[in-house]
């Protein structure tokens, strides 16, 4: 049952505050940005601000540009890479297997 408080919720010093209280908020501009998958965003930035080029979309990630018609690219995801991938971007076949034989003389104890 309710107790009857018409302000219940509310804390001292709550209650509408306007222009007056917070003063006047700066001239804006409302920017229209577009990803590649279509959506438009808009967010606000003061006259003097510097607009950026690219804006991430809130819906989906994706990096938008001002210009509707080209769109930013959406960034290229690489795919996991294993050890062995990366040791054989640096090393030839024939660097691998001259140092799988020294490793082997070495266990063998040839050197």
């Amino acid at each position: 049952m309710a107790s009857g408080n018409a302000i219940r919720g509310s804390r001292v010093g709550a209650g509408p505050m306007g222009e007056a209280e917070r003063g006047e908020s700066a001239p804006r501009l409302r920017i229209s940005f577009w990803c590649s998958n279509g959506h438009e965003t808009q967010p606000s930035f003061a006259s003097d601000a510097q607009v950026p080029e690219t804006w991430d979309c809130p819906r989906c990630g994706f990096p938008a540009g001002q210009d509707r018609d080209s769109p930013p690219d959406p960034p290229r995801t690489e795919p996991y890479k294993t050890h062995l991938a990366y040791v054989r971007e640096r090393r030839s076949d024939a660097d691998g297997e001259a140092i799988l034989a020294e490793a082997l003389a070495k266990l063998r104890g040839e050197i």
